[in-house]
């Protein structure tokens, strides 16, 4: 007799978060765009960045991975570092500070699971880390608000020798390519791919269609300015972060070169059907984009996905970015202003005086009509019809330009 049941076993699910490993390069950033491009929905990210940066945790969101596996410690104590708290406030879990180990023990593609600070490929654990949660993250974010001092100390340290290095280029604009693209008086929007950079731009459309500027993108920014319907007229960034697609279709393509002029992949961008040119500088990509703008006469520079607080200094991961962008934006004084300002003040140029003028032109056309059609004792009911309609078209306008 075969009882019900007999010879079977229901596995009771394993604990923790099971997703797809994808492992990014040893020593490289988590929002490495070629890396962030092979992430999808459940997978897992295994990085290796020290101080995990907001720009990164945030791509790593908008690619939906249910865990990050982090071979360096994402929280070192150099400053509060945005990245982890924004990883387990939105539900991700994060194995922290597992070493090189991660690298040589996993294998991309492979099943894993997290759970209490390990990693598992199956039932076994092959690497063991710090599992982070809301109130580690806190903890550590409260001792690193005092390694602030010692950050503020090196931008001082790095400013200068920033300076040194990049004199000619700040102060005199040598360096700067010649593109084809006039930029001579005009107003120019500068894309990265930041945090929020999509909203921006959707947001500054209006802006964009009505004084048609020069728009830049900047990496990630030139398929954010795509995605939002726009054409970049100037895309600036590596191999690896420029679309080709996106790449041929601008008049001017720049690309980073070192001191020499050697550029990265400069044969792999023209295979693609690319010529770019070379822009040598130690700047951050987006820093050179808005020295781009400036030496080429812009009368007004929209930085689009920049962060300009202190806490967006700190927070890029990338110490020698700070004076770059410091120093940038005291170049560029008044001339440069940053997206959330012009859509604070961003009107359209269409005075209320317009409308009302306007609608008193509709009032005139239909008493002018009527009388030639000589409409006589309907000339009151036409005039009451007509100017109701007028007034709550005109009003429905004004209401939407004024508010």
């Amino acid at each position: 007799m075969r009882w019900p049941g007999r010879g079977t076993r229901t596995r009771a699910a394993l604990p923790g978060v099971s997703g797809t490993a994808r492992i990014g390069r040893r020593g490289s950033s988590g929002a490495d765009a070629a890396y962030l491009r092979r992430l999808g929905p459940g997978d897992v990210a295994v990085i290796d960045q020290v101080d995990l940066d907001r720009a990164t945790a945030t791509a790593l969101l908008e690619a939906g991975v249910v865990g990050v596996v982090n071979a360096a410690p994402s929280i070192s104590g150099r400053y509060p570092n945005l990245g982890p708290e924004i990883l387990v406030e939105a539900g991700v879990a994060l194995v922290d500070d597992c070493g090189a180990a991660v690298f040589t023990e996993l294998v991309d593609g492979a099943t894993v699971r997290l759970h209490d600070g390990a990693v598992h490929v199956g039932e076994q654990e092959t690497v063991r880390g710090f599992g982070q949660d809301r109130d580690t993250v806190a903890d550590l974010l409260e001792e690193a608000r005092g390694g602030m001092a010692a950050q503020l100390e090196a931008f001082s340290a790095n400013t200068s020798e920033f300076l040194g290095r990049e004199r000619a280029l700040l102060v005199d604009g040598v360096g700067v390519p010649a593109i084809t693209t006039s930029m001579r008086d005009k107003q120019v929007v500068v894309v990265a791919g930041g945090p929020g950079t999509a909203e921006e731009v959707r947001a500054l459309t209006g802006f964009i269609r009505e004084y048609k500027p020069v728009l830049v993108g900047v990496g990630d920014g030139a398929d954010a300015l795509r995605e939002a319907g726009h054409t970049p007229a100037v895309v600036l960034g590596t191999v690896a972060e420029l679309d080709p697609a996106t790449a041929r279709k601008a008049r001017d393509v720049v690309v980073p070169a070192d001191p020499d002029g050697f550029v990265a992949g400069l044969a792999r961008m023209q295979d693609m059907g690319v010529d770019p040119v070379a822009f040598p500088s130690s700047a951050n990509p987006e820093d050179m984009a808005l020295l781009l703008a400036h030496a080429h006469g812009a009368a007004l520079v929209v930085a689009v996905g920049f962060d300009a607080s202190l806490g967006g200094f700190l927070d890029r991961g990338r110490s020698g970015s700070i004076p770059s962008t410091f120093l940038t934006r005291l170049r560029l004084g008044p001339t440069l202003v940053d997206a959330p300002a012009v859509l604070a003040l961003y009107r359209s140029r269409v005075s209320i005086w317009t409308l009302v003028m306007l609608v008193v032109a509709v009032l005139a056309t239909a008493v002018v009509a009527a009388l030639a059609l000589g409409a006589g004792p309907s000339l009151l009911l036409l005039l009451q019809t007509g100017g109701r309609a007028a007034l709550d078209w005109g009003t429905t306008v004004v209401r939407s330009v004024v508010g």
